[in-house]
């Protein structure tokens, strides 16, 4: 095996394990409630689990962030700003928490006057709201340390952050339900102690495998300094700009991907239960995908940063071109399954056949999103290495606006082929406008050779390290 694509698996596999074992924490949950005798508590996880889902994917920026600006100073092998950007994103990532813990209560008012939930689901939906709310700093603060690990090239740690908390998770739920006696508030305690539990041992494992980084930090009349040549400041204007800059770009993009995807499902249930268990399976197909496809996306974060900050042209185009090369291997084996086994998948989820019959009708639609849809994924992960936020924001947006348009122009006509057109037409256009911006994107993080950079080596400077820079 070559050594770029040994490179992109170690990143790739781990954090396809991570991926697959995130959404199982709500999986559990809802297991457990499911067998306690009625459907208000299987309601109130699911009321409450997409509350938290969407409020921790809005702010997955502090993972993508980190990621992209850590990968490009281990490239740099600026040691004292990776200790800065690991203490800001977890310090950003704690005092975002807080401030969600202090307005807990309007925005769980909030979120029902949109959900409107019965009497029942309600009373009990705010009771794991507000326990699970305190779990905020350990989920955003875990956001950071992932993001930081990550772009440490070091995707494992997550990967066993991740099985750890499922594994509390269903150990603390089940003895808190069935040897204690609770219902919901017992599920909410368990998935607070899964969440604590993972942030603790990514602490512990920061110790243990990164410790030696603390010599690059004191702390002086009570404030925390990052040594270094520059003695840069933690929260120093200037880096706090280009931080939140970046972070906002993301937050942006990541509101539009949630409008996106939440409309789709709203769309779905506004034509009927059965075109909406329909669109529902068949999204399963697109998640399994994504989960595959944003293993290789953390790939790309953590080596293009990671070269980009090394200015290291030739192993940054190298690694394009194989994580595009894995892309397409992902693409033919997942429209080969889907072709070939998609309809048995589909049996295992649901036995209804109306269901199962209609899903016929749109199941092409699905059989093509891992062909249109894997230069998105591979393209985000290249993006967020190169910090270059504003181009995936402007992807997103250009890939909403189609989105909606083709709908509301078709849906009158194909009605809910108009809604899978238009999502596949969603994925095509992040990936080609994010195509059409990349050699901006790569003029940008390797300079012209106008700018004279030179490899200095034994005090004499080589002009052959330009071209092996700029080919």
């Amino acid at each position: 095996m070559k050594l770029r694509d040994k490179q992109i698996l170690q990143i790739a596999l781990p954090s396809i394990v991570s991926n697959i074992t995130v959404p199982l924490l709500g999986l559990i949950d809802v297991a457990i409630v499911g067998h306690l005798g009625s459907p208000a508590y299987i309601g109130a996880i699911a009321v409450g689990g997409m509350l938290f889902n969407i409020i921790y994917w809005i702010f997955g920026f502090l993972r993508m962030g980190t990621s992209g600006m850590t990968s490009q100073a281990y490239g740099k092998r600026d040691l004292p700003e990776v200790v800065r950007l690991l203490v800001r994103s977890v310090g950003i990532g704690l005092a975002v928490a807080s401030c969600l813990i202090a307005l807990q209560v309007p925005i769980r008012q909030g979120a029902f006057l949109l959900i409107h939930p019965t009497d029942e689901v309600k009373e009990m939906a705010t009771l794991y709201f507000h326990i699970c709310i305190w779990g905020a700093p350990a989920m955003l603060g875990l956001y950071g340390l992932t993001g930081w690990f990550i772009g440490m090239q070091n995707s494992r740690i997550p990967m066993y952050i991740a099985i750890t908390q499922n594994i509390v998770n269903i150990i603390a739920s089940l003895c808190l339900v069935y040897l204690c006696g609770m219902k919901v508030e017992g599920v909410a305690l368990g998935t607070l102690i899964a969440q604590y539990a993972g942030f603790l041992m990514g602490l512990m494992l920061w110790i243990r495998n990164y410790g030696k980084l603390q010599r690059y930090w004191e702390i002086k009349n009570y404030k925390l300094e990052i040594k270094g040549e520059e003695r840069k400041g933690i929260w120093e204007k200037e880096t706090m700009l280009k931080f939140f800059q970046v972070n906002r770009d993301i937050f942006l993009r990541t509101l539009c991907l949630v409008a996106v995807t939440l409309f789709f499902t709203s769309a779905g249930a506004s034509q009927g239960e059965i075109i909406l268990a329909v669109n529902t399976l068949l999204m399963q197909l697109f998640t399994l995908f994504s989960y595959v496809m944003d293993g290789f996306a953390y790939a790309g974060e953590a080596l293009s940063g990671r070269y980009i900050g090394a200015h290291n042209r030739e192993a940054f185009t190298d690694t394009v071109r194989h994580l595009f090369g894995w892309g397409a291997v992902m693409a033919v084996l997942f429209t080969l399954t889907y072709a070939l086994g998609g309809n048995a998948f589909l049996g295992l989820l649901t036995d209804d056949k109306e269901v199962i019959a209609v899903a016929d009708t749109y199941f092409y639609w699905a059989l093509a999103v891992p062909a249109v849809g894997i230069a998105a994924f591979i393209w985000d992960g290249i993006f967020i290495g190169a910090t270059a936020t504003r181009g995936m924001l402007l992807s997103m947006t250009a890939a909403a606006v189609s989105f909606f348009v083709l709908y509301y122009g078709l849906h009158p006509v194909l009605a809910n082929h108009a809604l899978w057109l238009a999502f596949l037409t969603y994925l095509l256009m992040r990936g080609a406008v994010q195509t059409g911006l990349s050699r901006g994107v790569i003029k940008k993080a390797f300079p012209s050779d106008k700018e004279s950079i030179y490899c200095d080596f034994k005090g004499k400077k080589h002009y052959l390290c330009i071209a092996m820079i700029y080919t």
